[in-house]
């Protein structure tokens, strides 16, 4: 006999769980499917962004953050610690431990808002009465009815053509977060968020880190003022940063992989790598969905195809997250889940995409919400920015931290904020206050008249705000 649902949830990812916890909230009966497990075989919801993604990077940027700072920085402090070593079985081992932490903590979720979990597989059987069929294969195997379906099931990293993650030598983001020793020599393919990160991480704890990119621009869709401090800033510190690259032949061995490339200069390049992280983005996740068996639509790039509300082109069936357009970010999975059970119940959930922002967790942190300075441009639309670097800023200072700047963006006419742009420290948690500026439509005034703490970080954002029409009271 089927169990039958309000809402059932496949995926159990930042955009799965969440909406199946606000759909819960909002007194719908619900259940979640997630496929996910343990090295114990056991459940671990949380998706790609708990289990190898997002929370195991942190952890593991973290860890080697401290690295760096007790190797490089301690001292300027006047501590001194001698010789510095890494157990790394430990530092991994801490970052697993957080990761079931996150898990442990979203099975208690599920639980606290009386929704149903099942560990397996889901897929769709058929429209039935009463909804749509779904089929879990798993340890123990379910029929599920859903008046609503909710498919959340995220995304996998993209291989290079003839060259498949084995997670040996050749690594995707999951085989890159759990190395059992140091690389002497690691090549990372593809300078974005994930390459920049752990390429940062290895570095920090010892590898000679090579990063081959295929554009001619360094983070082209960063901001340009932003990108080339980063570039810069990212250089000194030992990452070598090779643009413009066209990958050639990948040979594996058993202990290392040679890649053959040409540089920007048109000259072949080969080099040889103890492992080799490609990073070229990331695939939506529609392997055994039963799409086909159901008529679910899939666009030309195998994302399944949503409206602006996100609905498919199946009645009662919603799409959330990497799994359909828009960037694949965590945040904005988590922003369409609850929006989705909201409009399940009559309620009209929103999104506002131009103000989702973007975080890279390297050091310094880059953080931006809203236009780029190139993009107004292109535009053509009349614009005006201000800028205040960290170096101006007393907390910075005491921190030992004075890296990049904060930018804002001003329509010319009205004031009104049309981008923030940040590098340097704790710029992930800086940006916050852009991006509620921007959700309310404030202007760079608005910004400048507010009162932040001193001494803070966040008095730079102020600044910056002030700087729009060149009236910083610091720099």
């Amino acid at each position: 006999m089927a169990k039958q649902f309000d809402v059932v949830v496949i995926g159990a990812g930042p955009g799965g769980y969440v909406a199946a916890i606000r759909a819960a909230q909002l007194g719908q009966t619900v259940a979640i499917v997630d496929a996910w497990q343990n090295a114990k075989g056991g459940p671990a919801p949380g998706g790609t962004c708990t289990n190898v993604g997002c929370i195991p990077s942190k952890a593991l940027l973290q860890s080697s953050e401290h690295v760096e700072q007790a190797q490089h920085h301690f001292a300027d402090h006047g501590i001194s610690v001698g010789d510095v070593s890494v157990d790394l079985a430990k530092m991994v081992g801490r970052k697993a431990t957080v990761v079931k932490q996150n898990n442990d903590g979203i099975l208690f979720l599920f639980k606290k808002n009386k929704i149903t979990f099942f560990h397996g597989l889901a897929s769709f059987t058929a429209q039935v009465e009463g909804g749509w069929g779904i089929k879990v294969d798993g340890a123990a195997p379910e029929e599920l009815v859903a008046k609503h379906v909710i498919v959340a099931t995220g995304s996998n990293a993209r291989a290079l053509p003839g060259a498949a993650f084995d997670e040996k030598v050749i690594l995707s983001n999951d085989g890159a977060l759990n190395l059992s020793e140091v690389p002497k020599r690691l090549g990372v393919i593809g300078a974005g968020v994930i390459g920049l990160e752990l390429g940062s991480v290895w570095r920090r704890l010892g590898a000679e880190v090579t990063i081959l990119e295929a554009l001619p621009a360094f983070l082209a869709a960063v901001d340009e003022q932003v990108a080339k401090e980063a570039q810069k800033q990212l250089t000194k510190q030992g990452l070598k940063i090779n643009l413009g690259v066209k990958i050639g032949e990948i040979k594996p061995s058993e202990s290392s992989v040679t890649v053959d490339y040409t540089d920007a200069a048109g000259a072949a390049q080969s080099a040889t790598f103890d492992r080799l992280i490609v990073s070229i983005g990331r695939v939506p996740n529609t392997n055994g969905l039963g799409a086909d068996t159901v008529g679910l639509k899939l666009d030309e790039r195998g994302f399944i195809a949503v409206d602006e509300d996100n609905k498919t082109n199946l009645p009662n069936v919603w799409a959330v997250g990497d799994v359909v357009r828009g960037p694949m970010l965590a945040h904005k999975a988590e922003e369409e889940g609850v929006a989705v059970a909201e409009r399940i119940v009559g309620q009209h959930g929103h999104v506002n995409f131009n103000t989702v922002p973007w975080v890279i967790y390297t050091s310094p942190e880059i953080a931006w919400v809203g236009q780029t300075e190139q993009a107004l441009k292109a535009s053509g639309r009349a614009y005006k920015a201000g800028n205040f670097p960290f170096l101006a800023n007393g907390r910075a200072r005491a921190l030992g931290d004075t890296t990049g700047f904060v930018k804002v963006l001003a329509d010319a006419t009205t004031d009104e904020i049309l981008g923030v742009h940040i590098i340097g420290p704790q710029a992930s948690e800086l940006i916050a206050e852009a991006v509620v500026a921007m959700e309310f439509r404030a202007s760079s005034e608005d910004i400048g008249r507010i009162c932040h703490a001193h001494p803070s970080l966040s008095e730079s954002m102020k600044e910056a705000a002030l700087a729009v029409e060149k009236r910083s009271l610091n720099f």
